[in-house]
């Protein structure tokens, strides 16, 4: 049984190996680099689960990073637990071919609750104040105090928003190092953040990224570094690959326009009423999924937004291919290469939502890459957010309303598939490998990494 690391490095390409990544080029030199193909959508949430269970989104469930709960009338984004992905996950299909197989999950999504042995995730304390407070949730228990200790308190802020930057990636560095000298776990799954937080900011051919993969590649060889002197194979691979993005598509404003979206007013701001509308969208990235009440009105919206500005395809029905799980969206749009889709559906901004200009992703029915931009003038101002601190230090549940509403700041983001053009993503087999083709589907990885173990 062969101990394995994996290294999720996200937004990585072939493109980014070279002078500016020489641990991670280094590595590749000295095994295979082949290319990944993710599934529709090529969001974090849908490639991760299918790496480890080895199925399509129509048959794990998990359809984007967050869906509309068509029971409850709800949507909801970046949720924890495990057994909302469905299927057999690599650690129960190591664990019957080997009783003393252990793994570590080191903040790859859905940790929670999970089957893995080792855990470490984000898990943030909502105080009843407003206040949002770093911590994380591990297994065994006694990890978290550990790490904390060690470590200090997550960087949270870090993680995401617009401080997002290498300290968060630095401390999962330094927790997986931590986990691997204390367990000795046969498999590693390790997430490695940053180098996403630039090539949405600033897009991947901004002159800053090569600083960016510098900062990454030094963290990863740190990693490689450490598992190499404990005879650790290991494997670098990423979720997806980023597009370069001008704009976003308003989904909801579209739908609103056309009399299908309903709307509540409520203190002179406008909320979505999901329960009560004809069709809504919850986007995500590059894709979005409608919810239609009644099915006679599937085929009338989708030809409302065939040829839309923006859209480039609309999926119903069969259509929807390994993305037809109950979960989906009646309809599926994908937008241009060059756009995104944003959850906004107000004419006026200051009619938005309250939740909207603070950085809240469990609220937002939609993903909200703007969060990583500070608003322009004083609502954004260091002054203006060091008073909105200190308030919440002080007890108030004031909004830290400062967050930018512009969908031209974002500059890359990723979700279509390399069939349809996007980067492709990446995976450096482990020198265990076998001859590894030029291309094989996410789904794939499952197998793969079972057979390097068994190497």
């Amino acid at each position: 049984m062969k101990r394995i690391a994996v290294i999720n490095v996200v937004g990585l390409t072939k493109a980014h190996l070279g002078q500016h990544t020489p641990n991670i080029t280094a590595l590749a030199n000295a095994s295979s680099i082949t290319a990944l193909e993710p599934p529709l959508p090529a969001v974090t949430c849908t490639v991760q689960s299918s790496m480890l269970t080895g199925l399509p989104p129509k048959e794990h469930g998990v359809v984007a990073n967050g869906w509309h709960e068509r029971e409850t009338h709800e949507t909801h984004f970046w949720r924890q637990s495990n057994d909302l992905v469905q299927g057999e996950k690599i650690w129960d299909v190591l664990r019957k071919e080997h009783e003393t197989c252990t793994v570590a999950n080191i903040f790859w999504w859905f940790n929670m609750y999970s089957g893995a042995d080792f855990s470490v995730t984000p898990r943030p304390i909502y105080c009843a104040n407003g206040r949002k407070t770093p911590d994380i949730w591990t297994t065994p228990q006694s990890l978290r105090q550990t790490l904390q200790n060690k470590l200090g308190q997550f960087p949270l802020f870090n993680f995401w928003g617009p401080m997002a930057n290498i300290k968060s990636t630095q401390w999962i560095v330094n927790a997986t190092i931590e986990v691997v000298d204390t367990y000795q776990p046969t498999l590693t799954l390790v997430y490695i953040p940053h180098l996403d937080y630039p090539l949405q900011k600033f897009g991947p051919c901004h002159v800053c990224i090569a600083q960016e993969l510098q900062k990454v590649d030094a963290e990863v060889g740190r990693l490689i570094d450490h598992f190499q002197l404990q005879d650790v194979d290991v494997c670098i691979l990423s979720e997806y690959g980023i597009e370069e993005v001008n704009d976003a598509v308003a989904i909801n404003k579209v739908l609103r326009n056309n009399g299908w979206l309903t709307i509540r007013q409520e203190h002179g701001r406008e909320y979505l009423d999901a329960g009560a509308s004809k069709c809504f969208a919850v986007a995500d990235h590059q894709i979005a999924h409608l919810y239609v009440k009644e099915k006679n009105d599937i085929e009338v919206i989708a030809a409302l937004l065939r040829g839309k500005s923006g859209i480039e395809f609309v999926y119903v029905g069969d259509e929807r291919r390994d993305l037809a799980h109950q979960r989906c969206g009646d309809i599926v749009v994908v937008s241009t290469c060059d756009k995104w889709f944003s959850h906004d559906w107000w004419e006026d901004s200051s009619k938005a939502p309250d939740y909207q200009t603070t950085v809240d992703i469990h609220n937002k029915p939609g993903y909200d890459p703007r969060e990583l931009f500070l608003a322009d003038g004083w609502r954004g101002s260091k002054v203006r957010i060091a008073l909105k601190l200190l308030m919440k230090k002080l007890g108030s549940n004031t909004l830290l309303d400062v967050i930018s509403m512009d969908s031209t700041n974002v500059r890359g983001s990723h979700g279509r598939t390399v069939e349809m053009g996007a980067p492709a993503p990446i995976v450096i087999a482990p020198q265990c490998a076998k001859k590894m083709p030029q291309s094989l589907p996410s789904a794939a990885l499952q197998k793969l990494i079972v057979e390097w173990v068994n190497s």
